[in-house]
């Protein structure tokens, strides 16, 4: 079971990097003037692969508004989601 535990602990970090590089270059598109082409191309991949998993989440948790600003309850939780399982994942 520990190379399947490996496998899995593996998968989620990758699935990790993915929602850093989403969250990264969300931050990039509403704060940079001009980002290159290949930047609005990873993070539409990024956001492929995420939003099915934060869709759900982000219908029973939606994000916190103040002021002009919102925070992402979602994602918070999918993250801290995937970081316990990937604990879990490497323990076994």
């Amino acid at each position: 079971m520990s190379a399947l535990g490996d496998i899995a602990g593996v998968l989620l970090t990758l699935f990790l990097v993915v929602l850093i590089v989403r969250l990264v270059l969300d931050w990039a598109v509403n704060l940079a003037t001009r980002l290159p082409a290949w930047a609005f191309r990873v993070r539409d991949f990024a956001h492929r692969l995420t939003e099915p998993v934060l869709a759900p989440v982000r219908r029973v948790l939606p994000p916190v508004r103040t002021g002009g600003v919102a925070f992402d309850l979602a994602f918070t939780l999918v993250f801290l989601g995937v970081v316990l399982l990937q604990s879990l994942a490497f323990s076994l």
